[in-house]
């Protein structure tokens, strides 16, 4: 079967000849593989390891898209800029992290209707075009499974106004919350109806929505209902009256999310983080008769580069998982430089032989 095939079928809960793969690397991780010769200069993780799925982020979503960064500070490990979203970020020049969040113009409803929204048009000069023709020609090429990304409302309000103004207005400004998410949807949608028009349709939409942290979600179950539940369900119900699955990708612990996600209709659940309190097997046995799930191999298991812990690890979950048809192989985050190329091979290579129908 082709990676695109194979997909389908896991996103659809039917037997395929063996689980998908799917993974997330380091830049530094692939960069020291081809250090080491495992991967030649211009060869591409999806090509070596047979990756089943390919996926691009076509849109620019800064509120300002025109503005080029303006560079604060620098330093010889780190740059401070401000970017269009009139967010200050710290961000790290020698290795891969997560920018440190300084400062926000955006802070509050009456600066969102100043600043943000007035800006916040389906220009298509925000839709990098040849990029994604090129992406899905050469998903299509592979026999790949292709994916539409880029981030959905959770994401894009925290990058604007940041998660304290983010989560403080959802307490004392809900109206705000509610403006910014619909505002956000509206520009997804006619955005995407722009895109879809000119160069076509993916197969599929991924979208990361990082809305949980070590054992808890950022937001209660009821407010999660009331400010970001309407435009999930709006979002995924355009995305599906085209045919199209979705598999959202979510960080931290989100289980006591989970309830409401599922009603708003996502298809498939990515990463699964262990170290936040997620737990693979379990919520399978909760929704595997509705949700597919990439991911839940705890990355810890291979940073150590121990082929028994693997072993265990790959051999306590995908048996159960895989039964439903609805299980593709990838950690639960992505791989840093830490793991050897060997290990990681081991790892596909068992986590596939275990995952044969």
């Amino acid at each position: 079967m082709t990676g695109k095939e194979r997909t389908l079928c896991f996103l659809n809960r039917k037997k395929a000849d063996r689980i998908g793969l799917y993974e997330h690397f380091w830049g530094e991780t692939i960069k020291a593989w081809k250090d080491q010769g495992h991967l030649k200069e211009n060869e591409s993780p999806h090509d070596h390891f047979g990756l089943d799925l390919e996926q691009f982020q076509p849109f620019n979503l800064m509120a300002d898209f025109r503005m080029e960064p303006v560079v604060l500070e620098e330093t010889a490990e780190t740059v401070l800029r401000r970017d269009g979203n009139g967010a200050v970020m710290r961000h790290h020049k020698l290795h891969s992290s997560t920018p440190e969040h300084l400062d926000f113009y955006v802070k509050d409803y009456a600066t969102w209707n100043e600043f943000a929204k007035p800006l916040l048009t389906p220009d298509p000069a925000r839709i990098n075009f040849e990029k994604y023709t090129e992406t899905k020609n050469r998903s299509d090429a592979a026999g790949r499974f292709f994916c539409w990304t880029g981030p959905q409302v959770f994401e894009l309000m925290r990058a604007i106004t940041g998660h304290v103004n983010m989560l403080e207005g959802m307490v004392l400004e809900p109206e705000w919350i509610a403006d910014m998410a619909k505002t956000y949807t509206d520009l997804y949608i006619a955005l995407i109806e722009i895109l879809f028009a000119k160069c076509g349709k993916p197969d599929g939409v991924w979208f990361p929505e990082d809305m949980g942290f070590k054992q808890h979600p950022f937001l209660s179950p009821a407010m999660y209902k009331e400010l970001l539940f309407p435009a999930h369900k709006r979002f995924i119900d355009f995305i599906h009256s085209m045919g199209l699955k979705t598999i959202m990708h979510s960080c931290g612990f989100i289980e006591p999310l989970l309830p409401y996600v599922v009603e708003a209709g996502i298809d498939c659940l990515q990463a699964i983080e262990i170290k936040s309190g997620m737990d693979l097997v379990r919520i399978y046995k909760q929704y595997g008769d509705r949700l597919s799930f990439i991911g839940g191999i705890d990355a810890r298991v291979l940073c150590n580069n121990d082929r028994a812990a693997i072993d265990r690890e790959l051999e306590e979950k995908i048996p159960i998982v895989k039964q439903n048809y609805g299980y593709m192989l990838h950690s639960d985050h992505s791989i840093p430089n830490s793991v050897k190329y060997e290990t990681y091979r081991y790892l596909i290579d068992k986590g596939l032989s275990l995952g044969i129908f």
